[in-house]
């Protein structure tokens, strides 16, 4: 479905949103679900264009711990060839044998061990070429483990906004009309605070022949709150000022829209104010449902038990 003229002439479109205008340039949504811009940056040299660092401190776990442990195996199978290259008779203490692959494997282990310095001193480098390679190993080791405890640490203490966003936004009733819903929470043992919501409605409109990307503005019932303890419903009530007033069932499937979904709060654990966003196209918006309550009290009604799992549950509703 194509627009030729805004759908509600009372709402401007924001100019200032931080995405191109032209809609031809685009491909898919804006920002993907994970809250990750949805552009890939190419035409970079390989070591200008990606930070390391980053990269590194982004990954996943299991990334990130195969890369370490692949480095640690590849960088002391070098240094082990070298040694076996200078002779394994320049390694003091080495056990004599004739198989290669046994003198290759006390190799490996002595660079293992003055890789990580531990020295047992079962094995000793002698003559120039070994000592000097061992010294530089050690040294190279050093750095190595100094900036993997870096990375160790900026993984550990990176802030991080630990909030979930439901599946699926929904349009529910809302006082004698209907409304815009999202629904997110915190999902691990932190406390924010001073949380503030923004919502933008992003669509492919034609002007004079051409599709360009227009930017919306949506209200919210709620911009701030002080305390981001249990689950908050983000709330843009559809009225003649909302740009999604006009908006039928069937128009949200036909239409290529997008709603992003910005969270600024503060972390106490951290001290510091966290950020995370997330988007949901027009496909993934559910019409006529409403969230199912995520919280109640305990049986001995001392706690509020906040269930996750029902973050994305819905009910089917009638709108009016």
């Amino acid at each position: 479905m194509k627009f030729s003229d805004p759908i509600n002439q009372k709402v401007k479109a924001d100019q200032n949103s931080g995405f191109g205008t032209n809609s031809n340039s685009y491909g898919g949504r804006f920002i993907n679900k994970d809250g990750k811009a949805n552009v890939e940056k190419v035409g970079m040299p390989i070591f200008g264009g990606i930070s390391w660092y980053h990269t590194m401190i982004e990954m996943s776990t299991w990334k990130f711990m195969t890369i370490i442990l692949l480095f640690y195996i590849g960088i002391n199978f070098v240094f082990a060839s070298i040694y076996y290259l200078i002779g394994v008779d320049h390694l003091d203490g080495i056990i004599s044998t004739d198989s290669p692959l046994i003198q290759f494997g006390q190799a490996y282990f002595f660079s293992a061990q003055t890789f990580t310095t531990v020295g047992y001193g079962h094995i000793s480098p002698t003559g120039f070429l070994t000592s000097a390679l061992s010294a530089a190993e050690a040294l190279m080791g050093l750095l190595s483990f100094a900036i993997a405890t870096g990375l160790f640490f900026g993984r550990f203490s990176k802030p991080t906004a630990f909030l979930k966003f439901s599946d699926n936004a929904i349009i529910a009733p809302y006082k004698d009309g209907k409304a815009f819903m999202v629904r997110l929470s915190p999902f691990k043992n932190t406390n924010f605070t001073d949380a503030e919501a923004q919502m933008t409605l992003g669509m492919r409109i034609e002007e004079n022949g051409i599709l360009v990307n227009k930017f919306y503005q949506l209200e919210l019932e709620l911009e701030k709150i002080s305390a981001l303890t249990l689950s908050w419903t983000l709330v843009h009530p559809i009225t003649e000022n909302s740009p999604l007033c006009s908006f039928s069932k069937k128009d949200y499937k036909e239409t290529h829209g997008e709603v992003l979904v910005f969270i600024k709060t503060f972390d106490d654990m951290f001290s510091a104010t966290v950020a995370t966003r997330s988007s949901y196209t027009f496909d993934e918006v559910v019409y006529g449902a409403k969230f199912v309550p995520m919280y109640t009290r305990s049986t001995d009604n001392s706690k509020t038990i906040l269930n996750l799992d029902k973050l994305s549950q819905l009910e089917t509703v009638v709108l009016k």
